[in-house]
């Protein structure tokens, strides 16, 4: 793994540690103000939408609850972009694994901006369907 590879992986690292806070400002300061996100019946694009999301889910669903992500594949293509895929799931509060059901393959898109790697784009997919 090179040193961008590292770089990238960082900002996921510090996505999931915020989840785990409950911390949406953290997460939301991860994303760039023009970031989408794409999960079925979700549909934000901006940093501020992310923001609102987990803000509303750790007072409701998500609270207490932690993430888990298994990057496979870390590419970065120049000095400014890179595509991280991994399989992903919440863990709610009191879990200890990832039931396969809420398994999914996820899609992150990252951007360098200002010397700072954000993610620009995210989308996921049920890694299992029914």
């Amino acid at each position: 793994m090179t040193s961008e590879d590292k770089a990238v992986i960082d900002v996921l690292d510090r996505f999931y540690v915020a989840w785990a806070a409950g911390d949406a400002d953290a997460i939301a300061d991860l994303y760039t103000k023009d970031a989408t996100v794409v999960m079925p019946g979700v549909y934000d694009t901006s940093a501020d939408e992310v923001r609102a999301f987990f803000t509303a889910g750790f007072a409701g669903p998500l609270k207490g609850s932690s993430a888990i992500d298994e990057e496979r594949s870390v590419r970065v293509y120049g000095s400014d972009a890179a595509i991280v895929i991994s399989t992903s799931g919440i863990l709610m509060a009191g879990e200890t694994s990832v039931p396969a059901p809420r398994l999914v393959r996820a899609t992150w898109v990252l951007a360098r901006q200002d010397g700072r790697w954000l993610i620009a784009a995210y989308h996921n997919c049920a890694l299992n369907p029914a």
